[in-house]
């Protein structure tokens, strides 16, 4: 990845102007990573990340002054253009939140603008929002584990929901996360408790293995975590940059892949894109039933 492109002020993208600033900030200082370098690789990724974003509201993680400095997950889409497309939700609390929906490559740059490193997208899109279009199982290792450790257990979940697909990518921070295709082949309740009853079933058979969310349950084991196949839960979207001391991505791995896996940065993601495709690209197309 050419992270030395030379972006404007002012870039037009499909049609749009957009009016860039402080592009020299850094971002990531450990790595002097600045906000140009996030926008030339959101910009070099959205080809393989957009599909995985259209249609569908999500949170943007914003770091404007750097990962050194306090962040926060954005809901409200303040300051949006008026091209911009955005939805509107009702909150646990009964507020209305108005999420931007990041369908486009303009949109995407003018996310970035803002000092976003993380996209967060819910499960569902406009179409169906009553359908979890995938089911995620997030593969937290406890002290003593290792990203190893998590490939077990993500190799274990693969046994466990077959012959049904599955799809696996990094966190992009310390674990891995399982997607299982689904499409509309199951409600939200249904993904819940089938999570749950593989999660459950796994941790009774493996020592090393935990599905319960208390921290003293998870050392030496890797934390099989079902909580965000609820209708109000995001995941990290696969090529999402990562708020690290370091910028690392969320990448999609192949299955042969997991026992070498090492955190992928933003030049090995592009990398891995013009190798292989979009190794997530099957969990939009795959419809599966629990």
């Amino acid at each position: 990845m050419h992270v030395r492109a030379a972006l404007t002020e002012a870039v037009e993208i499909g049609g749009r102007t957009l009016a860039l600033s402080s592009l020299d900030k850094l971002l990531y200082p450990a790595a002097q990573f600045r906000k140009r370098h996030v926008i030339v690789y959101y910009r070099a990724v959205a080809p393989v990340l957009l599909p995985h974003l259209a249609d569908r509201p999500l949170h943007l993680a914003r770091f404007p002054d750097g990962v050194e400095a306090p962040g926060w997950l954005q809901a409200n889409c303040r300051g949006a253009p008026a091209w911009l497309r955005t939805h509107t939700v009702t909150g646990k609390r009964g507020q209305t939140l108005r999420f931007c929906v990041i369908d486009d490559e303009a949109a995407l740059v003018w996310a970035a603008n803002l000092g976003t490193l993380e996209l967060h997208p819910f499960h569902w899109t406009l179409a169906h929002p009553d359908e979890p279009r995938a089911l995620v199982f997030d593969l937290d290792p406890g002290p003593g584990c290792t990203l190893a450790h998590c490939a077990d257990a993500a190799l274990a979940i693969r046994e466990a929901i077959a012959p049904r697909l599955a799809c696996v990518k990094t966190s992009g921070v310390k674990g891995l996360h399982v997607f299982v295709p689904l499409n509309g082949g199951a409600t939200f309740a249904d993904a819940k408790a089938f999570a749950r009853q593989v999660a459950a079933d796994l941790a009774a058979r493996h020592a090393w293995l935990t599905d319960k969310m208390p921290l003293r349950e998870r050392t030496n084991r890797v934390f099989i975590d079902t909580s965000q196949n609820g209708p109000g839960h995001q995941t990290v979207a696969p090529y999402s940059l990562r708020a690290t001391t370091v910028p690392l991505v969320s990448a999609p791995l192949a299955w042969d892949e997991l026992a070498t896996a090492a955190p992928i940065t933003p030049a090995d993601a592009v990398d891995r894109i013009a190798r292989h495709g979009d190794l997530f690209a099957e969990v939009l197309s795959v419809r599966q039933t629990l």
